[in-house]
């Protein structure tokens, strides 16, 4: 862990509070730092938010593209409008016997790649107005599918009307829709009543920061529990520079020659400091895509 005002800070976001308020309470505690999360969470979701600080702000968007995991409750036998317990119950169905070998083999149906309409009750935006909005007004707009990927699905617990399960998902999966999937496939209809973000890739096993814990820690930042910010990235190869490629980046020229391969890369000066990202090409040539403060000094 770092010490400093840059780095990824993972949130243990409690239920009822929406991920941007969740954010600006950080930011405010934080001194009014750049900051930015990294994948929303409804506000009836807890779990792991990754929170951007500073220079690593950077690096949230190539945060958006990793797989995440969930564990999540299914209530059979009743849908609501929402998909999840804080709409109103829409529909009520019979909820047939299921045994533990019956419902795996339900879920193994969902494994792979797939097409999933988001829901309407979704922070998507048509014609610069959320979906969600237009719910509330009794509205229904045609949403396209979008592709996703299921990597594994497991049953965690099964009674007699609900389901405990975890997922392991791509980016755009919404967790909501894929409970109602389910239900469905079992014979009967669904929704979440309980939803909980386990992580966000690469942070698997990572502790996370209570907000209670960072309050009673606000006049001291420097003892937040930050990760570096290139822990964020880690999906990258690193790539060591030497003085003068380094030099030639800062000034926004390519450095020809200075990777091994075509691809994106974490670029780092010979000392092992973090100085951003970086693509090249089949010639071998680098660019930055991504540059730190650090390169400069």
């Amino acid at each position: 862990m770092i010490h400093c005002c840059d780095g990824v800070l993972l949130l243990d976001k409690p239920v009822g509070l929406s991920s941007n308020a969740a954010l600006q309470r950080v930011r405010r505690l934080a001194g009014g730092i750049k900051a930015g999360h990294t994948g929303s969470l409804d506000p009836l979701a807890s779990g792991m938010l990754p929170i951007c600080l500073g220079e690593a702000t950077k690096l949230a968007g190539e945060m958006l593209a990793l797989h995440k995991c969930y564990e999540f409750g299914v209530q059979l036998g009743e849908r609501s409008e929402t998909g999840d317990a804080e709409g109103a119950i829409i529909e009520r169905c019979e909820v047939p016997a299921l045994t533990r070998a019956s419902v795996q083999a339900v879920l193994e149906r969902f494994l792979g790649a797939q097409q999933q309409i988001p829901p309407m009750y979704s922070a998507l935006k048509r014609d610069g107005e959320p979906l969600y909005r237009l719910a509330r007004k009794g509205l229904t707009v045609e949403r396209e599918a979008r592709a996703i990927c299921i990597e594994t699905l497991e049953l965690l617990e099964l009674a007699e009307d609900r389901l405990d399960l975890r997922v392991f998902c791509s980016k755009g999966t919404y967790v909501r829709v894929l409970a109602e999937d389910v239900a469905r496939a079992l014979g009967t209809c669904g929704r979440l009543y309980r939803l909980r973000r386990e992580f966000v890739e690469p942070f698997a096993g990572e502790p996370m920061a209570q907000l209670s814990d960072l309050e009673n820690s606000a006049t001291s930042l420097i003892a937040w529990p930050l990760l570096p910010s290139d822990r964020a990235v880690t999906h990258l190869p690193a790539l060591h520079l030497p003085a003068d490629a380094v030099k030639a980046l800062v000034h926004g020229k390519p450095v020809d020659g200075a990777a091994p391969t075509a691809g994106q890369w974490r670029m780092y000066d010979m000392g092992g400091r973090f100085l951003g990202l970086g693509a090249s090409d089949a010639a071998h040539t680098l660019r930055v895509r991504r540059l730190f403060a650090a390169a400069q000094q």
